[in-house]
């Protein structure tokens, strides 16, 4: 899901300065509920969402217990969550990069070559990424969700662990209402991505983009917008003209870690960041005995990270810049690999 920051957030305090609505066993959570929208209509009318559109939508919203825990059993979900053991990734991979998902990234491949060779000319991001990242978030437009965009958004906004994120989701919503959006098309996850892309609101608005030349940007039902979208997303988040997201490594079991290990902490997902080792360039690589295995050839000058998703002894990665822009469409060093490994298939 784009941009959706992994693990739980600190709880939120309202606009009131109080501390954000919690959930009280036997408590009326209905009405509380509407209280809470009706505090909101004012930050959304200051948003300038149009006050038709919130008569329309308010009114009908309705607290979704569901949607909570959904929220709730996410790794990180609840205060009381104890931080799990890193998996592997070969697992993962097996369920993720499967021969059906690359036979049908093949089909879309050539059924969109058209619109895919234009937007990767005027924005350099691949064809077969964009086409990876369609196959990863919605199996090829094959599910999207069912999820009542502004119904969820409400709930988890009043719900309060990240009422800053979703009551910007909300109002991102709203204002797609307001430029003629139906909102029976407006379905999508439980935490508010919609779309092919899995575009948050908030994220349509900014970067969502016409790829079929209809003045709309309808990533709902059109691949080539969805597709357009997507490689516009990534050049925001830095995806650099020609260069890999990463290429298998071979790695000498004599090698010393600790003498390149980041001394780094991300401000955003550090558990995802902290799996990766220091920049060095392919050349210092090299000298440590860490060799490519396969892929383009890349410039001795070139800075990598070593990542090792199942540790020492498996399958290696080094990573260059690109891998941290699939990273900001979903923050997981599983999702980001995935999406390589079937964007390298897809186009072989």
């Amino acid at each position: 899901m784009a941009a959706v920051a992994a693990g739980a957030l600190a709880p939120m305090r309202g606009p009131d300065g109080l501390a954000a609505q919690a959930q009280t066993p036997g408590g009326d959570q209905q009405s509380a509920f509407q209280a809470y929208l009706q505090d909101f209509r004012g930050r959304a009318l200051a948003q300038g969402v149009s006050p038709r559109t919130l008569d329309s939508v308010l009114p009908t919203l309705t607290y979704s217990q569901r949607v909570v825990d959904l929220d709730q059993s996410q790794p990180g979900g609840s205060p009381t969550t104890q931080a799990a053991a890193v998996a592997n990734f070969a697992p993962y991979r097996a369920k993720h990069v499967t021969p059906d998902l690359i036979a049908r990234g093949r089909a879309a491949y050539a059924a969109q070559r058209y619109n895919l060779q234009k937007v990767e000319a005027e924005t350099g991001v691949p064809e077969s990424i964009m086409v990876a990242i369609w196959g990863q978030e919605t199996s090829y437009g094959g599910y999207t969700g069912n999820f009542d965009l502004a119904n969820s958004l409400a709930t988890l906004a009043y719900e309060g662990r990240r009422r800053l994120l979703f009551e910007g989701e909300l109002i991102a919503t709203l204002k797609l209402i307001d430029r003629g959006i139906p909102r029976s098309q407006l379905k999508g996850s439980w935490a508010g991505a919609t779309g092919y892309p899995q575009f948050l609101p908030s994220m349509y608005l900014r970067l969502a983009r016409d790829g079929d030349g209809d003045g709309k940007a309808d990533i709902w039902n059109s691949p080539a917008d969805a597709l357009a979208s997507i490689g516009n997303y990534f050049v925001n988040a830095g995806w650099k003209r020609g260069e890999p997201w990463a290429v298998p490594a071979s790695v000498p079991a004599s090698l010393d870690r600790s003498s390149f290990t980041s001394l780094m902490t991300s401000p955003r997902c550090p558990r995802v960041f902290a799996r990766h080792s220091k920049w060095l360039t392919m050349r210092e690589w090299r000298a440590r005995g860490v060799v490519q295995l396969s892929g383009p050839t890349v410039s001795d000058d070139e800075l990598a990270t070593l990542l090792e998703p199942d540790g020492p002894g498996a399958t290696a990665y080094l990573t260059f810049g690109n891998y941290r822009a699939i990273l900001d469409y979903n923050c997981s060093n599983f999702y980001a690999l995935s999406v390589g490994l079937l964007s390298d298939s897809v186009s072989r």
